[in-house]
């Protein structure tokens, strides 16, 4: 676990032009401290120890206002910034370097049972605001605009912005807005 720290730290350092040093990260960034609080808590989940699992997190989102549900799956370095309203719910699952912007939500439509949250690829960027709703995809290098709602699974390498949450720009395409 400390070498997931470490590399999340590095990779927020990388990523982030305001962080200063590698202690200023661990001890004033909240969205390291709810990544940790996730592990945590993700943990003692999966030893189906649900209500120690629940309280933990409940801890963690009371102190860095961050609720990642005990059940997600964060699979390598996640930068939160800002961190502030983020919501990811239990069946979601987050590749490695994925960064999320302040305000974000990783939930479900309320119509779905089983695996109902959004599974993120690598290198995604998700914009503040933005809600990803469902058992959909979003695939690596995507990025996703400020207040996107996406209600459709994305492609590997698109951008996508609008409260229709449509593709704007295809991987390989000169021109916004081409061929969507």
């Amino acid at each position: 676990m400390i070498k997931e720290i470490n590399d999340t730290i590095d990779f927020i350092m990388k990523n982030d032009p305001a962080s200063k040093s590698k202690l200023e990260v661990l001890l004033l960034y909240p969205g390291l401290h709810a990544v940790i609080g996730h592990k945590i808590s993700n943990f003692l989940y999966r030893k189906d120890l649900f209500f120690s699992a629940r309280l933990i997190s409940q801890m963690f989102r009371f102190f860095t206002n961050i609720e990642i549900h005990p059940g997600a799956q964060i699979n390598g370095t996640l930068f939160i910034d800002h961190g502030a309203g983020i919501v990811i719910g239990e069946t979601a699952i987050i590749g490695n370097e994925v960064t999320i912007y302040h305000g974000v939500t990783l939930g479900g439509t309320g119509k779905e049972t089983g695996k109902r949250h959004p599974t993120i690829g690598d290198g995604v960027v998700i914009g503040a605001g933005a809600k990803l709703l469902g058992s959909i995809e979003i695939g690596n290098n995507v990025k996703i605009g400020a207040n996107s709602v996406v209600l459709k699974s994305i492609p590997d390498g698109c951008t996508v912005v609008g409260t229709e949450g449509r593709i704007v720009k295809r991987p390989n395409s000169k021109s916004i807005l081409s061929d969507c």
